[in-house]
């Protein structure tokens, strides 16, 4: 590569950022930490470039998988990382930051893409079994892992047992493992919509995929550490505000989010919405159907208790998000209502984590 192309700003950024955060500057004050937020957000501008550049190479839905993979990856050895730091007072660490990830996700991230889309184009096309396929397993998983447990009666409490855990993580790798198959062998085609311009879109060299690759590892793990190293900051401004400690996990889910919805709402603005639902709706698979298998082994081998089952409360706002989804996306096209009625829905989420 040429010594300009380095010097782009989507390589520069997560250079800085990565000196920036083991400097030890972050926390030091509040121009500090605001320096820390402007890097933060061009890194995630620069995972969002990095990855299109290797969605380009693969073609999709590859290419949104990768995304989604590394993203859920590094959300899950995040989680990890503060289960086992914290011990028994993170035990409901996991079930909040996935049940908000989800949430954010089919609501927001989805929500604005069709709205971007219908706003712009007043209807966008997609392929149905995509959306069906997505949202079966998705359902599935949802319903074992965040309602299930507060139904089973061999412990008391929104838990599961050791069996029953193993059981639900089996599960959950099954389904996922199924339909990464059906997406990518046996029913691709579900997938991918025929590009009426082929000859416009532009293929890198192997070797700037393997450079954007590795550079799009780089700024997803800087974004979720700077988002670590910023959450006592962002704690503080929310405690100051008067609301609810839970609000913290929402804002830190969101900022782990933005690669990915940067990435959807743009192929949104581009008049791909298959992209759109590719990214949205495998990225709330993955995050659910990895991160519960790996949280529940770290918690059997450090025999930290696991809180799973969402309340009252959460588990209406999850079944109107997942009803909402599945209406809008039943007919294969989409437009501004529907987008609409899932920012509402959000908007609903939020409001009710501030004031419960």
């Amino acid at each position: 590569m040429r010594l300009k192309e380095l010097l782009h700003y989507t390589y520069i950024f997560p250079v800085l950022a990565v000196g920036y955060y083991f400097s030890g500057l972050m926390g030091s004050g509040v121009i500090y930490d605001i320096l820390a937020g402007i890097l933060l957000i061009g890194s995630v501008l620069s995972a969002v470039h990095h990855a299109e550049m290797v969605a380009h190479k693969v073609g999709e839905p590859f290419g949104t998988i990768i995304l989604a993979l590394c993203i859920t990856i590094i959300e899950v050895a995040l989680i990890i990382s503060l289960m086992v730091a914290g011990g028994d007072q993170a035990i409901t660490l996991a079930r909040d930051t996935v049940f908000a990830a989800v949430m954010l996700i089919l609501n927001g991230i989805l929500g604005i893409c069709i709205l971007v889309g219908g706003v712009k184009y007043h209807e966008q096309f997609f392929a149905r079994t995509s959306a069906t396929t997505y949202l079966v397993s998705t359902v599935s998983i949802l319903i074992l892992t965040l309602v299930l447990p507060n139904f089973t009666s061999s412990v008391n409490g929104p838990f599961y047992n050791q069996a029953q855990l193993i059981f639900v993580s089996i599960a959950c790798l099954v389904i996922y493992g199924v339909f990464l198959m059906v997406q990518t062998v046996r029913h691709r085609s579900y997938f991918i919509v025929p590009d009426e311009h082929p000859e416009e879109h532009y293929v890198p060299s192997l070797t700037k995929t393997i450079i954007s690759f590795i550079f799009l590892v780089i700024c997803l793990a800087i974004v979720v550490l700077m988002a670590k190293g910023l959450s006592d900051t962002i704690e503080s401004m929310v405690q100051s505000l008067g609301a609810p400690k839970s609000l913290v996990g929402v804002i830190i889910a969101a900022v782990v989010l933005l690669p990915e919805g940067v990435a959807a709402i743009r192929a949104a603005r581009a008049n791909q919405i298959q992209s759109s639902l590719n990214l949205a709706l495998g990225s709330a698979l993955a995050s659910i159907g990895l991160t519960i298998p790996a949280v529940s082994v770290v918690c059997i081998i450090y025999d930290i208790p696991l809180v799973l089952g969402l309340d009252k409360k959460d588990i209406i706002l999850l079944s109107l998000s997942v009803f909402i989804v599945m209406l809008s996306l039943s007919r294969g096209k989409t437009n501004i209502l529907y987008g609409t009625v899932l920012l509402v829905n959000l908007a609903a989420y939020i409001f009710t984590v501030i004031v419960p």
